[in-house]
């Protein structure tokens, strides 16, 4: 049966939807008349569909509750079945009106799609094989006052699905398990971390300096404080002054705001872990990343190969390493890092990138990365050793201080991770966060500012520390094959109708 298929004048096929919303409440006007509260109250229910197809050799014959909403009805005179749907999935509701009597069969049959129903009944299995709810009693829970889509799964207009995201949710099951696959996969990060020790911390979203990532901030403003402040970009430079107060392992898993523009992998609200461990390095980092997210995708898919748009991504550890120089070397034939910075930014312009007159060899280095190399690695891949003018938190490489203690986590052609041995000079820290505020002076909204607190905690003396942040909504879109990171976010912002 499909998904909305009706009969005997139930749907609301070929007719506007004004005119579908009052002959709803036509109906609701009807319910009324018969002292029938069509908002009802609680209703108990013994079993959800599944348990009842799943333990049917032990309940066949009992009688059972069942709840959910009506999605597809057939009537056939004086016996009529419909469809009952709740979290779990389906239920076939067989109804007779030699069973309940002809007033109530009568009334059974103005229910509309969408409805809500309240069923007792006793289970069986039909004819043709399908295990179904005889009805013996039944109560109408909720009037639903709006049709639902006739063919929701052909509509183009995704706008609408993110926009009515309620309605998504009602006719399209791989929309609910997608969500559901969500909440199991933040569970088993937490899970994860606990087990190795981390405790779990929330750190505030409203902050007086903007920090911790590259990214211009959303502004706020407190009126009993008479102050602006900036929703957080990151939630880094907290967790790392935890880190300085002694909670040697930490983790967050929280919503950030970056003011940047959407596409696919870019949400303005997106939701983030990042974790931090006292006495470890980045090495560390990329054990704890690809163990995190392997586990994350055996509790999710069962095991660690995945299927994502047509790639075949195995994301057992451990994953391969490639510095940024190499990677950029064997991809374009230039090996940046060698060269002096003005014939760098000459190759940079050769290969097509557009880079600061002032570019410095790193910064070639970076963007001919990003540009030409991240968006070709599909298998899970280590990206090593970033420059420092892009990576003013990391702690310098001892045998190359132009360099940093950085990975990112690619896969799929995107950042699924960024890691640093963390940087705990607070002398070296303020110097970066200086040379920040003069490429802001420049015009680069999305370089840091001065964040004098997180240097006065730095001079308390943080251990040296790795620490991670993984972009939860990328790593849900990897586990459940999603093309775009707003089918992983329930309610994403999108402008409003005119």
């Amino acid at each position: 049966m499909d998904e909305l298929e009706t009969a005997n004048g139930m749907n609301d096929a070929g007719v506007s939807g004004s005119e579908q919303i009052e002959q709803r409440r036509s109906k609701l006007a009807y319910w009324r008349s018969l002292g029938v509260d069509p908002f009802g109250s609680k209703f108990v229910r013994t079993h959800s569909a599944s348990q009842i197809v799943q333990s049917f050799e032990e309940l066949e014959g009992c009688e059972v509750s069942v709840a959910g909403r009506v999605m597809a009805f057939r009537s056939h005179g004086k016996a009529s079945f419909f469809d009952l749907r709740d979290i779990s999935g389906r239920i076939q509701i067989y109804a007779r009106q030699d069973a309940i009597g002809e007033e109530q069969y009568e009334r059974l049959k103005q229910v509309d799609i969408g409805d809500i129903l309240g069923i007792e009944g006793i289970v069986f299995r039909t004819r043709r094989g399908e295990i179904s709810v005889e009805v013996k009693r039944y109560v109408l829970l909720t009037k639903a006052l709006r049709p639902l889509p006739d063919k929701w799964h052909g509509l183009k207009d995704v706008d609408l699905r993110y926009r009515q995201r309620y309605v998504d949710l009602i006719v399209n099951p791989d929309v609910r398990k997608t969500f559901l696959l969500r909440s199991k996969i933040i569970s088993a990060m937490r899970e994860f971390f606990n087990s190795r020790g981390f405790v779990e911390v929330e750190t505030p979203s409203m902050h007086t300096v903007p920090g911790g990532a590259a990214a211009r901030p959303f502004i706020t403003y407190h009126n009993a404080l008479d102050m602006q402040l900036y929703m957080r970009i990151a939630t880094e430079l907290h967790l790392k002054r935890l880190i300085v107060g002694g909670m040697e392992r930490v983790y967050e898993i929280g919503r950030v705001f970056r003011n940047e523009g959407i596409s696919t992998k870019h949400s303005p609200e997106f939701t983030s872990v990042e974790v931090y461990q006292a006495y470890a390095d980045y090495e560390d980092m990329m054990e704890l990343t690809e163990s995190l997210v392997a586990h994350c995708a055996k509790v999710a898919t069962g095991g660690t190969v995945v299927q994502y748009q047509g790639d075949t991504v195995d994301l057992t550890p451990p994953w391969p390493r490639v510095t940024m120089n190499q990677a950029v070397l064997e991809r374009t034939g230039v090996d940046f890092m060698s060269l002096p910075h003005e014939e760098a930014r000459r190759e940079a312009a050769r290969l097509g990138l557009e880079v600061p007159a002032d570019a410095t060899r790193g910064t070639c280095l970076s963007e001919a990365y990003e540009e030409l190399v991240e968006p070709t690695l599909i298998q899970p891949t280590f990206v090593l050793d970033y420059p420092i003018e892009v990576s003013p938190l990391a702690k310098r490489k001892s045998d190359n201080p132009e360099l940093t203690y950085r990975f990112e986590a690619v896969c799929v052609g995107r950042e699924l991770a960024n890691a640093f041995s963390e940087l705990n000079d607070p002398d070296d820290q303020r110097a970066r966060f200086e040379a920040q505020m003069l490429e802001r002076a420049k015009g680069d909204e999305e370089a840091h500012v001065m964040d004098e607190d997180f240097v006065c905690a730095l001079e308390y003396g943080m251990p040296p520390t790795g620490g991670m942040g993984l972009g939860v909504d990328r790593l849900i879109m990897l586990l459940t094959d999603s093309p775009s990171i707003r089918d992983v976010i329930l309610f994403p912002l999108m402008r409003p109708k005119a």
